[in-house]
């Protein structure tokens, strides 16, 4: 706009709070206040010069954008919040000052490879929603072999827990390796999809993320990611 105001879902996102979808909620649900005042609608307007809180905490929109890529070792959690965790993802990104940052998506303890973080809450909602169908590459390595038909199970579908667990490919790479993508990214997907077909997952790693590679990004190491890169990891499956 004109004046550089913005929605308030737009306002809390740009302030690195929540994604942008969140952000809506946390209106609608009536935790954020506009000059003092419970907003419910998510569209009406703030800009400089307004006093946005969100759970009593003033928000500002930043001015500076961060868009990293880690390399997370096994052993580490990504939640930020897990006051028990002796290892977290984040710990391993040193920014100064300091930076609020969040994960586009998680990867288990025992998993390892790309992780996106950022404090652009609209760029994370890109990589996350259904509805962009952003794919993420990782390689599997199992106990045992995958036959021609487990294969073809999993791209059908196979069911977990009252889910439907897919993939869009699986390629051997050799002996009880794979590479799968997937779109959907549920809870503990390839484990658990593995699992049911007996096949006992020992390793897993993701390498890409779009069309954006991990390469030969060391363990535990995270970079800034160029524009190029940025755009590469928001790369839809039409696209790639």
């Amino acid at each position: 706009m004109p004046d550089g105001s913005m929605n308030l879902a737009k306002y809390i996102s740009a302030a690195g709070a929540l994604s942008r979808r969140a952000a809506a909620e946390a209106v609608k649900a009536g935790r954020v206040t506009l000059n003092g005042t419970v907003v419910l609608e998510p569209g009406v307007r703030a800009g400089e010069g307004d006093r946005v809180f969100l759970d009593g905490r003033k928000l500002k929109p930043l001015t500076q954008f961060h868009y990293i890529m880690l390399h997370k070792p096994r052993g580490y959690v990504c939640t930020a919040d897990d006051v028990h965790a002796e290892k977290k993802a984040l710990d391993l990104i040193r920014l100064d000052p300091p930076v609020r940052l969040a994960s586009a998506g998680r990867l288990d303890k025992e998993s390892e490879g790309l992780l996106i973080f950022s404090n652009d809450g609209a760029y994370l909602d890109r990589l996350t929603h259904p509805r962009y169908q952003t794919c993420k590459e990782y390689v599997v390595t199992l106990a045992g072999e995958l036959s021609p038909a487990d294969r073809q199970k999993m791209r059908e579908g196979v069911e977990d827990e009252g889910d439907i667990l897919r993939v869009i490919s699986v390629r051997p790479l050799g002996k009880c390796r794979y590479a799968l993508v997937l779109q959907e990214g549920k809870k503990r997907e390839i484990r658990r999809m593995t699992a049911a077909l007996g096949a006992k997952t020992l390793r897993l790693k993701r390498v890409a993320v779009g069309a954006l590679q991990l390469g030969t990004l060391p363990c535990g190491s995270w970079k800034e990611l160029t524009s190029a890169e940025r755009e590469a990891s928001l790369a839809t499956p039409g696209s790639l």
